[in-house]
């Protein structure tokens, strides 16, 4: 199954019952105009494997990863703002947060991350993405 992943694709692991993230999903599909980006829930047969193949204990994160095949790997804040940095416009300003010192940027990330189910909401099971977006998601 690992073997499979597009290698010229960047894999965002995602909570699939997180609103918040779910809405973060949607805008980087609808901003990445270059086709850079696979989606797949942190809590899939798909996800697990691909956190177990890169070491990346399912505890340590609850958000998001973002899985570059063969090259490396990134969890929290760095995820978020290598996702930016590849998105490039104007997402790129949100780069500048890179000069915090990650366990800085990742201490602001997990408040935010702790706080996301109580401030918009969580659903009963992962988003079925639609027709015109499928194509974006690893089963």
């Amino acid at each position: 199954m690992i073997e499979q992943l597009p290698k010229n694709k960047k894999i965002v692991l995602f909570d699939g019952v997180c609103n918040m993230c779910d809405t973060v999903v949607k805008k980087v599909i609808a901003a990445d105009k270059q086709d850079q980006f696979r989606f797949t829930s942190l809590d899939s047969e798909l996800g697990l494997k691909i956190l177990q193949q890169i070491g990346v204990d399912r505890a340590q994160t609850d958000s998001i990863v973002l899985y570059v095949p063969g090259e490396a790997y990134y969890i929290k804040s760095q995820a978020a703002l290598t996702i930016a940095k590849y998105l490039g416009g104007w997402y790129t300003f949100l780069t500048v947060f890179f000069i915090f010192p990650t366990k800085l940027a990742d201490s602001l990330y997990d408040y935010i991350a702790k706080n996301r189910y109580k401030w918009y909401g969580k659903k009963d099971q992962c988003m079925i993405p639609d027709a015109s977006i499928r194509k974006k998601f690893l089963e």
